[in-house]
C-alpha cells in the first residue's frame, strides 16, 4: 500500500524539510493529505492521474517523512510551506487538491500566496470553518464533542491510536476494513507524535478560512467532494455561503481511497468542464 518512487526533500525553513514526490508529466496536480496522514493515502490517484498529469504529493510539516517541529503546527504555516514548494518547483496553472485538513493547507496557501498559480482547486470533505455557533453551518461536531475528543484521545500515543481506529472504522471508510488495512491507516497517523497531532487538531478546529474560500472560488473553479453522512448540511452551507463552489457527494471521509474509480472520474469530469 505504498508509493514506490523515492521522494525528494525541500527545506522550507532552517532545519525544516518537506518530503514530496513527483510522478508523470503535464499540468500539475498537487495533492495534500489530511491531519497526520501522508503521501501514501493518494496511491490510487497517483497511479491514475500520473498517466496524463504531473502529480505532486506532499507530506505537510510534522507529518509522514517531513520534519517534525515544535513550532508551525498550524494551517497558516502549512500554507506558507506549500507556497515555498510551489515557488521551488515553479508551479503554474496548477490544480491544488486537499483532503480533510489538507483543505485547510490549501486555504492557508491562498492566504499566503493568493490564487495566481492556480487553475482550479478541490477540497475533500472539510469545512473552512470547522466550529461555529450557527446551528445551520457545516461543522465537525458540537463543541462539547470536539473538546471531549481532544481531552480524551490526544494526550497520549494510545489515545491517538484509539482515536484514529475509531475514526477509520466509523467515519472514514464505509465497508469493513481488513486488519492489515486498519493497521496501515493507523500507522499513517502515528508518523505524527501525539503532542504535535494535538496542536494540529486544535488549530484545525479553531481556524476560519471562509474569506480564503470565498476568494478562491471567485478566482478559479472550485469543487468540494463531500462524504454522504453530512452531505445535506455541507451542501446547503456551501451553497448559501460560497455559491460559486461546486459540490459532489461520494462515500465516507476517505472516499478517494475506498472508491478511487468513482472519485477519479469525478475529478476528471470537473477538470474537463474548463
Amino acid at each position: 500500500m505504498t508509493t514506490a518512487a523515492p521522494g525528494t526533500y525541500l527545506e522550507v525553513a532552517p532545519g525544516v524539510e518537506l518530503y514530496y514526490e513527483e510522478h508523470g508529466a503535464g499540468q500539475p496536480l498537487v495533492f495534500v493529505p489530511g491531519w497526520t496522514f501522508t503521501t501514501e493515502v493518494f496511491q490510487h490517484q497517483v497511479a491514475h492521474f500520473a498517466q496524463t498529469y504531473r502529480v505532486i504529493v506532499v507530506d505537510p510539516r510534522s507529518q509522514g517523512r517531513s520534519s517534525k517541529t515544535v513550532h508551525g503546527n498550524d494551517y497558516a504555516t502549512h500554507g506558507a510551506d506549500l507556497a515555498r514548494l510551489f515557488a521551488a518547483l515553479d508551479l503554474r496553472d496548477a490544480v491544488l487538491i486537499g483532503w480533510s485538513t489538507g483543505t485547510l493547507d490549501m486555504l492557508g496557501y491562498v492566504q499566503h500566496a493568493g490564487t495566481g498559480a492556480l487553475r482550479a482547486a478541490v477540497g475533500i470533505d472539510m469545512s473552512p470553518r470547522p466550529l461555529s455557533v450557527n446551528a445551520d453551518d457545516w461543522v465537525e461536531g458540537p463543541l462539547e464533542e470536539i473538546a471531549g475528543a481532544w481531552r480524551s484521545f490526544l494526550r497520549s500515543p494510545q489515545g491517538q491510536r484509539d482515536f484514529i481506529t475509531y475514526y477509520a472504522t466509523e467515519v472514514m471508510v464505509q465497508r469493513e476494513l481488513s486488519p492489515a488495512e486498519l493497521d496501515w491507516i493507523v500507522r499513517q497517523s502515528l508518523t505524527t507524535p501525539h503532542y504535535l497531532a494535538s496542536a494540529l487538531f486544535a488549530d484545525a478546529m479553531f481556524c476560519d478560512y471562509s474569506a480564503e474560500l470565498q476568494a478562491l472560488s471567485e478566482a478559479v473553479p472550485t469543487l468540494y467532494v463531500l462524504a454522504e453522512h453530512w452531505a445535506g448540511t455541507a451542501t446547503a452551507f456551501l451553497g448559501r455561503a460560497f455559491p460559486r463552489v461546486q459540490t459532489a457527494v461520494l462515500g465516507g471521509h476517505m472516499m478517494f481511497w475506498e472508491h478511487p474509480e468513482r472519485f477519479n472520474a469525478t475529478i476528471e469530469a470537473f477538470l474537463a468542464q474548463r
